[in-house]
């Protein structure tokens, strides 16, 4: 009997062979087949995603605070432990797939009482069984469980993209946020420096007010110079502790003094020449919208579970094994039992359920076109932004050096004029002024040329490895 169930078991699974879910295709891509910002690709160039992280970011010590990130950080450990959640729940639905087979060893007593037997005396009865079985398996005729199981996986494959775009994402931010605090210690280092030449500057026109060669006017502009810069030494050095603070933050623990950043934002070295790839191409490949693509596809399949509904369910019970009125018995001969119990159920009325559930399908199936839609659309956006922004940044950067370079000489003009008594206090005062704000305009224009670059790479999808 145990072999006729097996192969009833057989049977049944390979007539669960196909499901009644829409044959699934991927929905055009609704974005130009070209940036919105061309550029010129190098011939045979791979693109930004086939990069490894190290690659575009050379710099050592940046090296190792994403290294440490991406071993610390608790969001990308939780990502992962998705994934191991999503994996659980795919085994659990695929186990649907096959009958759930048990071993029972039971006993039942039963008594009848004098007035209710056929001899007029009392009955005790002791019945003792084992057996081998399985309960309620569903043959998966229309597709239903199989539908289920996709949906599932796909869900699967959906953390799995989500976890790599958490590490994309991560390592973005923690490249970012080292950059970002090797400028604000540019610029603290800059504030502290003028604040020192403005003190000297205050104190000289001191003397000279206080010899009564010197003017009022000259004293309280150099006072408010030497305050601006004083206001900025604070702000800046809270904006460095805040910027560590955000550093320790993304690498999920305390950064080691060798990998921080000593300011020195130009000698930051990032990969310049990142090639964009044709947009058909590098889309499909970022995990967002491949997390989208795998929802996409679960929905799909839930359809197929849904249309399931509305045909017969097919379920079978079925167990081998022996039962005696003595333990001592169970297992002589003549003590074998079997029982086959198939049963199948018809949906006749179900007050507009099944048909309410496809439409809740077909319904989440087109959201998630449109969810995938507007990823991909975003995706595109992102690339777009990012390859403008390289288009300028360079020539925004060139001109400030230029402007930084100008003020520069020229304070240093001024400087020899007003000590030759050609110029008054006040020239000098605005050239310096103007310096420093060059100066400012310098660190920012090369903060932004180091995270275009980083959000390049990231917008284009480089950062986790390939599948």
């Amino acid at each position: 009997m145990f072999r006729n169930l097996t192969l009833i078991l057989l049977a049944s699974t390979a007539l669960g062979a196909c499901t009644m879910a829409p044959k699934y295709e991927r929905p055009t891509l609704p974005v130009a087949q070209t940036w919105s910002t061309p550029t010129t690709e190098p011939t045979g160039s791979v693109t930004a995603a086939d990069l490894d992280w190290r690659q575009v970011l050379v710099d050592p010590r940046l090296q190792g605070v994403v290294d440490l990130a991406l071993k610390q950080n608790r969001d990308l450990r939780v990502a992962v432990l998705n994934i191991e959640k999503a994996r659980a729940t795919y085994g659990v639905q695929r186990s649907a797939l096959f009958p759930a087979i048990n071993g029972v060893l039971s006993e039942q007593r039963s008594r009848t009482p004098p007035s209710t037997s056929q001899t007029g005396q009392a009955i005790d009865t002791d019945t003792y069984s084992a057996t081998i079985g399985f309960t309620a398996y569903e043959l998966d005729l229309f597709g239903r469980v199989r539908s289920l199981n996709a949906s599932a996986l796909q869900s699967f494959f959906a953390e799995q993209e989500n976890a790599r775009s958490v590490r994309v994402s991560l390592i973005a931010e923690t490249a970012n946020a080292w950059l970002t605090l090797a400028a604000d210690q540019d610029r603290l280092a800059l504030a502290r420096n003028t604040l020192t030449t403005r003190e000297e500057s205050l104190a000289l026109i001191q003397r000279q007010v206080d010899g009564g060669v010197g003017s009022l006017i000259d004293l309280r502009n150099a006072q408010t110079l030497a305050e601006t810069a004083r206001a900025d030494v604070a702000t800046y050095t809270a904006q460095v502790a805040q910027d560590r603070n955000a550093l320790v933050l993304l690498a999920g623990g305390e950064v080691p003094a060798e990998l921080l950043p000593n300011g020195d934002l130009a000698s930051a070295n990032i990969l310049a020449d990142l090639p964009a790839g044709v947009p058909s191409d590098v889309l499909v490949r970022r995990p967002d919208v491949l997390a989208a693509e795998h929802e996409l596809e679960s929905a799909n399949a839930n359809i197929g579970a849904a249309r399931a509904a509305f045909f017969p369910r097919i379920a079978l019970t079925g167990s081998t094994g022996a039962a005696s009125g003595d333990l001592d018995g169970l297992f002589k001969n003549g003590t074998g039992a079997w029982s086959f119990t198939p049963s199948i159920s018809l949906p006749i009325f179900a007050g507009g359920a099944n048909v309410a559930n496809l439409n809740s399908a077909k319904a989440s199936r087109d959201i998630a076109v449109a969810t995938y839609e507007k990823t991909v659309q975003t995706a595109f956006r992102e690339v777009s932004d990012a390859l403008s922004t390289r288009q300028t940044v360079g020539d925004r950067l060139a001109a400030q050096e230029r402007l930084t370079a100008a003020a520069t000489d020229s304070q240093r003009l001024t400087q020899q004029r007003r000590e030759a008594g050609l110029d008054n206090a006040l020239t000098l005062l605005d050239a310096q002024r103007t310096l420093y704000s060059a100066q400012q305009g310098l660190i920012t224009a090369r903060l932004a040329r180091a995270t275009n670059l980083v959000t390049l790479y990231k917008t284009l999808g480089g950062g986790a490895p390939a599948r």
